[in-house]
């Protein structure tokens, strides 16, 4: 793992959605699942799974969920049951209430906030699942009201039909029972648009592979989505106090990822740099996904080393990463100072995989320095909201006037019309509809 200054790396990470061939690809299979229906779903299926299924065999059955629950261990079970309620908890206090203000005038000024109708939630099966993903987009939209929430995920390849039963479980204790055996952009596209087996939704969410993100991309507008996420990313910044091999282990479990992942320490201590280099090589060699990650290290991971920690704190900030370690002596005191993160860990013990699996904060979060305007995924992203305006005759009379002075100085005079006829209609005179 390269060790380099800050004047030496390059902060700003350039990450390309697609080269012209997936995007003219997705674009083909959006307009076919758009025209065709159950027919091209069918057919992306077989072509890509390599699943060969019926219109009757889309949809899991109760019998496969209820199965699932004898092909995983009861440790399990029980971990994703305590993962839940952490999750749940934690996004019970996000939610919000509609709420009217009355005014002595008798004017009403409210909100009203009610949940989307119907979500679709991605669930990826490539390589790896993540049934942990299941939890994260599922209990905020229910906690949020949302009464339809389907989710689809990729068959298994090899012509088999089946699921994986981790996800399938995360899926049943979750609430959720409408489930689909298909993936990809074919699946993106049916959630959007509706075949004949699936109603479309209002909103998509979800990880999933390049062709996933692409296709979201294209029926954004059509529907609501979470994001267009990119690889996984953590930084860790740390001072001399830090344990070496904790911090490599952390880098390590973010570059296991995927190829494109991106693990960065930052910071003053070049002996940690240097310690945590080694650490990196030494725990890489016994690493199930050993090729994966030293790939992501190599090419996008970095040991930068700075003057000082109120500069791998502007770093930081520049890098706006989606996960931040800060592992230093008082990290609490350092808090206040980042300014773009996703999520933030707080100390030695607070290890990353503390916040994707179970501590209940949403590990869907914003990535390729989104951080910078976004946030993650939370109760909010599965509302709408209307604004409520009652108006009294005594505010409009009491009001009239400037409003019509503002719709004039915008050249709307239909706007400013519709007030005047008010005021004239109660005998409170004019100015008349022709003066300006």
């Amino acid at each position: 793992m390269k060790v380099v200054s800050s004047k030496d790396f390059k902060l700003e990470r350039e990450v390309e959605y697609g080269t012209p061939e997936q995007n003219q690809a997705v674009k083909e299979i959006v307009a076919a699942i758009k025209k065709e229906g159950d027919t091209a779903l069918l057919r992306y299926t077989e072509q890509f799974d390599r699943v060969a299924l019926t219109p009757n065999q889309l949809r899991v059955t109760p019998e496969e969920l209820e199965a699932a629950y004898g092909r995983v261990e009861q440790s399990f079970v029980s971990a994703i049951q305590a993962a839940a309620a952490n999750i749940r908890a934690f996004h019970a206090r996000q939610k919000r209430n509609s709420w009217m203000d009355l005014q002595p005038d008798g004017t009403i000024l409210g909100q009203i906030i009610r949940p989307l109708k119907r979500v679709g939630v991605y669930v990826p099966g490539g390589k790896a699942a993540y049934p942990s993903s299941v939890l994260m987009n599922v209990i905020p939209a229910q906690i949020a009201g949302v009464p339809e929430i389907v989710m689809v995920t990729p068959p298994s390849t090899g012509g088999k039909e089946g699921i994986d039963p981790y996800i399938l479980v995360a899926a049943a204790e979750a609430g959720v029972n409408e489930i689909y055996r298909v993936g990809g952009a074919q699946a993106v596209a049916a959630l959007a648009f509706g075949t004949e087996s699936i109603a479309p939704v209002d909103k998509i969410c979800g990880p999933g592979n390049i062709y996933v993100a692409l296709a979201k991309r294209e029926v954004y507008g059509a529907v609501d989505i979470d994001s267009i996420a990119g690889p996984s990313e953590i930084v860790v910044l740390a001072d001399e106090t830090a344990e070496p091999a904790y911090v490599a282990a952390d880098l390590l479990s973010q570059a296991e990822h995927d190829e494109m992942a991106s693990a960065i320490l930052v910071t003053p201590s070049q002996s940690l740099a240097d310690n945590v280099a080694a650490e990196v090589e030494h725990q890489l060699q016994e690493l199930p996904r050993q090729a994966i990650a030293r790939s992501s290290v190599e090419n996008y991971g970095a040991i930068i080393v700075v003057e000082s920690m109120e500069e791998g704190i502007s770093v930081v900030n520049r890098l706006a990463p989606e996960h931040l370690e800060i592992v230093v002596e008082d990290p609490m005191g350092l808090v206040g100072s980042i300014e773009n993160a996703g999520a933030i860990f707080l100390g030695a013990y607070s290890s990353e995989p503390v916040g994707d699996y179970f501590a209940g904060p949403n590990h869907i979060i914003p990535t390729n320095g989104t951080a910078r305007f976004s946030s993650p995924v939370d109760v909010d992203d599965f509302i709408k909201k209307s604004s409520l305006i009652y108006y009294s005759k005594e505010a409009l009379l009491r009001d009239g006037k400037t409003i019509i002075e503002l719709a004039r100085r915008e050249g709307l005079e239909g706007h400013a019309r519709a007030i005047e006829i008010r005021i004239k209609n109660e005998g409170k005179g004019g100015d008349g509809y022709g003066e300006q």
